[in-house]
């Protein structure tokens, strides 16, 4: 059996990889695990998303809390950075998070988050894991401690998200497509506290129907609504709102790095953003760079994973830190990748400044990307294939500045991913199609 935690918690397909026997291991472990640092009678936030598992898997995980003798403070139906701000608002020792996010309705998963409300080192996720190996197999115990609901939850997070505002929204109309998923009454009810006219779609969830053909892996569906109803802006989230994408007024899309760069920019404007430095990962925009560098912003690049961003974050100094997926850390305010914050943040920046929001993305040129996902039998041979890297090395040269290549194995999948970006879609096309033929003909 391989490590049962990835890069974002426990995850799988509900019943096969994700049963309600682990997810009772897994809170028990947890709280062992967590009394090797915390003292005193332990207390665990729990939220989850709106799938259809997401009941069962909460009742094992709180039978398992409850059996090492801690109590679950249930939250209910809430996004992920909800129970971020939670954990450390109600002084716990961790947060458990039941969701898989932007994966469809037949996964979940289950993170946590530690009592300053970041998410665990993978050290400490190897001793819950651990101490889940012993006790696999063993009989259910009854439990010790107790199950207390949270007594103003959304309304401290509702709080806490309104005073995050640059400036009220009045009169920005606002399409906000909530994926069928948990951000489905928060992101619409803050926006309508800043004063802005909204229009949600997809906020109807069914315990089936959450990123299904929506969110922010569809951001063209609130681009589309945005531009047929003639809104100000659009707003995508994904199905635990842990990351947020937009539109303009045009119907123009506006991805992770548009919003980082500009929120980076406006900042620097007004002497707040810390160490003059920004984080994002490796696949950020070529365009993202050169608009940090003329702006005279320092960039640092992380891995993929809004972990990494996190702790690099820490490392240097920065208040802000993201990736191009949608996933935006505003340190000042949270501990963790929201999405709903990075809407207010976003479009708050946009009135403040008295842009429109698609103005306000301008602060970077988005160069054209092309990426592709290469299925191979052996994506471990890449660091030793010489065919590759001579092909990698002759494309940088023939783009020089005007574009990047980037070739990296998938680190949960048998893929190679290539990008290529170029001052063209057609030039980016071309240097990628050839690359993917020598990863083929390297690692097949």
């Amino acid at each position: 059996m391989g490590r049962l935690f990835g890069t974002d918690g426990v995850r799988g397909v509900y019943g096969r990889d994700l049963t309600t026997d682990l997810a009772y291991g897994l809170g028990r472990a947890a709280v062992l695990a967590l009394r090797h640092y915390e003292e005193g009678h332990l207390k665990l936030v729990v939220g989850r998303d709106t799938r259809a598992s997401g009941e069962p898997l909460e009742q094992a995980l709180v039978a398992g809390i409850r059996a090492a003798d801690a109590d679950a403070v249930l939250a209910g139906v809430t996004p992920t950075p909800a129970i971020a701000f939670l954990t450390t608002d109600l002084e716990a020792a961790a947060g458990v998070v039941i969701s898989a996010s932007h994966n469809p309705a037949e996964d979940n998963g289950i993170k946590f988050f530690g009592p300053f409300g970041f998410k665990l080192s993978d050290e400490l996720e190897d001793e819950i894991e651990a101490e889940y190996r012993r006790s696999v197999g063993a009989p259910r115990e009854e439990p010790l401690g107790h199950e207390l609901p949270v007594a103003r939850g959304e309304e401290d997070y509702l709080e806490h998200l309104t005073r995050a505002a640059e400036a009220p929204l009045t009169g920005m109309r606002v399409v906000v497509d909530c994926a069928n998923g948990s951000a489905f009454h928060v992101a619409p009810e803050v926006l309508r506290r800043l004063g802005a006219d909204v229009s949600p779609i997809f906020d109807r969830p069914d315990g089936t129907n959450i990123n299904d053909g929506c969110g922010a892996l569809h951001p063209g569906v609130v681009a589309e609504v945005v531009k047929s109803t003639g809104a100000d802006a659009g707003i995508a989230h994904d199905g635990d709102a842990d990351r947020a994408l937009f539109a303009d007024g045009e119907g123009n899309l506006i991805d992770g790095d548009q919003v980082l760069a500009a929120c980076a920019v406006a900042l620097k404007e007004e002497g707040r953003l810390a160490e003059n430095t920004v984080v994002t990962t490796v696949m950020a925009n070529i365009g993202f760079h050169k608009a940090m560098e003329a702006s005279g912003i320092a960039v640092v690049q992380s891995r993929v994973g809004d972990r990494y961003v996190l702790e690099d974050m820490l490392a240097t100094g920065a208040v802000i830190g993201g990736e191009q997926s949608g996933h935006i850390i505003f340190l000042e305010q949270a501990t963790t990748g929201d999405g709903v914050l990075t809407a207010i943040r976003f479009l708050s920046h946009a009135v403040k400044l008295g842009v429109s929001v698609g103005e306000l993305a301008g602060a970077m040129r988005r160069f054209p990307q092309v990426l592709e996902n290469v299925r191979v039998e052996h994506k471990e041979r890449l660091e030793d294939a010489a065919e590759v890297w001579d092909a990698v090395r002759v494309a940088e040269k023939e783009l020089n500045d005007g574009g990047r290549v980037l070739v990296r194995a998938s680190g949960t999948e048998p893929l190679v991913r290539v990008m290529v970006e170029a001052e063209s879609e057609e030039i980016a096309r071309g240097h990628a199609s050839k690359l993917v033929e020598r990863v083929r003909s390297a690692l097949a």
